[in-house]
């Protein structure tokens, strides 16, 4: 019999009066089904967070990140068994779910320490005017209310780890909503987070139907919305609450530039791995994913074919076998709209030298060149295994067909001349720059986010926390300095 996965509801676990299938994108089986809240349910977890946000806001910071290192360490316990899970439900290589698992164990231990050392205060000496002798301003920071986190599919535990640990870090209380696709790995953080002794309200994992969201979105309870997912989401999200905080984590379309000095035979077989590990890693379906290489014309020609090789190189299959390097997309639509975005570049005039086959959900590690610059596949976001290359002349050249493009999330730059670094640094309209290894790169305790159509703000732990927070002074009188 099918195992239903509850939900959680200010703290509590409990079951609605209907289910959505979760199912294996690589092979279509049914993997559990997950309870769905009623719309009585939301309100009851939304006016349950509402009223306890001033109590939490007032929970001593030992016990906010004794909570959070207890869930570290129970994910850090159970690393197999929530990687086969993510796998699962995602269809991510289960090598690539272990190191998932890893991250957001480190999420919830970044989390738990910052709650220690957050908002400890800063006083500031007012005397430096005449006006002010006698005064002295003291700040600290104080969550903005509950927060709205919007989860995505492609990493189902990490990024819920990177909407919930902030919060529970600063004492803000938090619906997480995760994906319709994958629920079960958010679900799993309600579980580890039951053990603890956070103020009932503090937290609920609900998976939503999307359609749903509007109301929830609109909800003046609920402050911060944290939405990780689509540009086309995104701004949606953004446009409809203007008024209301919006972090905004959404898309890109990944360049790893790659110039002239690095150009020794080690420089480009290290080059040619990187990029074909992190064009397909996720199934591509990474906002951080290679999808473009920007080559100075001096190494063009030696890195391409060690590209194509290494590309051809990635195993592809079962996503449970250890060998497997790419698994299946999401779903089968999402892989149709991949090869329909293939096809319409190569009808265009683009050269495919390797991949461009779909088999179901999977499709193919693909590299092509000489990708007409109108076609979909060179404007938007593939968010998928698919990775074009392109011959420029000049350093600035790179940079230039870097930022030729709506998208700013993260560039890598593949040199060993540190002052062209730096030049990168200021050139490269992104949030994000990579020197020597390819733009997917994140450190969890690191700001992460975009510029242009990949969004605002930013996540990472500490980010994340200042996001969600705001600086409020207290004047001291008649203080002798």
């Amino acid at each position: 019999m099918t195992s239903i996965h509850a939900f959680w509801l200010a703290g509590r676990q409990t079951t609605g009066e209907t289910t959505l299938d979760v199912t294996s994108p690589w092979d279509g089986r049914l993997v559990a089904k997950a309870a769905v809240p009623t719309d009585a349910q939301v309100e009851e977890a939304v006016a349950a967070a509402h009223a306890v946000r001033d109590e939490f806001a007032a929970t001593p910071a030992h016990v906010r990140a004794a909570a959070l290192d207890h869930v570290s360490r129970r994910l850090a316990e159970r690393t197999e068994e929530i990687a086969q899970l993510i796998s699962a439900e995602n269809g991510k290589p289960v090598k690539w779910a272990r190191g998932e698992v890893g991250r957001a164990v480190s999420v919830f231990r970044f989390a738990a320490e910052e709650a220690r050392r957050f908002n400890g205060g800063e006083a500031q000496r007012l005397d430096t005017d005449a006006g002010g002798q006698g005064r002295l301003a003291f700040t600290r920071r104080f969550p903005k209310g509950v927060v709205l986190g919007i989860a995505p599919f492609n990493f189902p535990l990490n990024l819920c780890a990177h909407k919930v640990a902030p919060a529970l870090a600063v004492g803000t209380p938090i619906i997480l909503k995760p994906a319709p696709a994958t629920p079960l790995s958010g679900l799993l953080i309600g579980e580890l987070l039951a053990e603890t002794e956070l103020p009932a309200g503090s937290w609920s994992v609900l998976p939503v139907a999307n359609d749903k969201m509007p109301a929830l979105v609109q909800d003046e309870r609920l402050p911060v919305v944290s939405f990780t997912g689509s540009e086309k989401v995104g701004y949606a999200i953004m446009d409809s609450v203007p008024r209301k905080h919006c972090t905004l984590e959404l898309g890109g379309n990944g360049a790893a530039v790659v110039l002239g000095d690095f150009s020794a035979e080690a420089d480009l077989d290290w080059v040619a791995a990187r990029v074909a590990t992190f064009s397909n890693y996720q199934a591509g379906q990474s906002c951080i994913s290679v999808q473009r290489v920007i080559a100075d014309a001096t190494v063009y020609d030696r890195l391409l074919p060690k590209i194509v090789e290494a590309v051809g190189a990635q195993v592809t299959g079962d996503p449970s076998d250890p060998r497997t390097d790419v698994g299946p997309l999401v779903s089968e639509d999402a892989a149709k709209r991949v090869e329909s975005w293939v096809d319409e570049a190569v009808e265009a005039g683009a050269r495919l030298l390797t991949g461009g086959k779909r088999d179901g959900a999977t499709y193919a590690p693909t590299v092509l060149t000489d990708v007409p610059a109108g076609t979909t596949l060179a404007r938007e976001e593939v968010f998928g295994p698919v990775m074009t290359v392109t011959k420029v002349d000049s350093e600035q050249a790179a940079y230039d067909a870097v930022n030729d493009s709506k998208y700013g999330l993260q560039a890598g730059v593949f040199t060993h001349d540190l002052q062209a670094a730096f030049r990168a640094h200021r050139a490269l309209e992104v949030g994000g720059v990579v020197i020597g290894d390819a733009p997917s790169y994140r450190a969890d305790q690191m700001p992460y986010g975009g510029v242009k159509q990949s969004g605002v703000g930013r996540e990472g732990v500490r980010s994340a926390m200042d996001d969600y927070t705001y600086e409020r002074v207290m004047v001291l009188t008649g203080i002798d300095l």
